[in-house]
């Protein structure tokens, strides 16, 4: 069996590695939504999920509750609209801003998913993150707030020479 380099580097190669795990955990997300007769894209969830709880939202509105770059909100919200599923409308005081919301047959496919797929989902990825994982949400938030405070190149300056010299495996 070949060595998995990538887990064998430890935090080097950490963004690699929660990417890669991102991608099976989509890959295999997208397979429970099909068993549920659910044919969306899972990467498009989080959007009608925001929609849902927020209610109509700009991009950028929606680009920061869901945490992704404005061209990905942008390319998410064209597939959503051309699946009938989110509508748009420009902003009444600011004729630039566009405000986007669930139609009515995206607040019924929100509907549907939260009762045939959301829950075995959730279930599904808690059940993998019990044992000695089982912290790994308060860790991920605990990782999210403290780059956003002070990214990696600030981190790494206020490191030691000593400390980064030493930190490959």
């Amino acid at each position: 069996m070949t060595e998995d380099i990538v887990k064998g580097l430890g935090y080097l190669t950490l963004g690699t590695r929660l990417k890669r795990l991102g991608e099976r955990l989509q890959s295999q997300t997208q397979g429970l939504l099909e068993e549920a007769a659910i044919s969306l894209p899972a990467s498009h969830f989080p959007f009608l999920a925001a929609l849902d709880r927020l209610g109509p939202l700009s991009v950028g509105e929606l680009t920061e509750a869901v945490g992704v770059s404005q061209p990905a909100v942008t390319r998410a919200l064209q597939k959503l609209a051309g699946e009938g599923l989110v509508r748009s409308r420009q902003h009444a005081e600011d004729r630039r801003v566009r405000t986007v919301a669930l139609s009515r047959l995206g607040r019924q496919l929100v509907s549907r998913a939260r009762r045939a797929a959301w829950p075995g989902i959730a279930a599904a990825v808690a059940d993998a993150c019990e044992g000695p994982a089982s912290s790994l949400l308060g860790q991920l938030t605990a990782l999210e707030d403290a780059l956003a405070v002070a990214p990696l190149n600030v981190r790494a300056r206020r490191l030691p020479a000593q400390g980064r010299t030493n930190a490959l495996p």
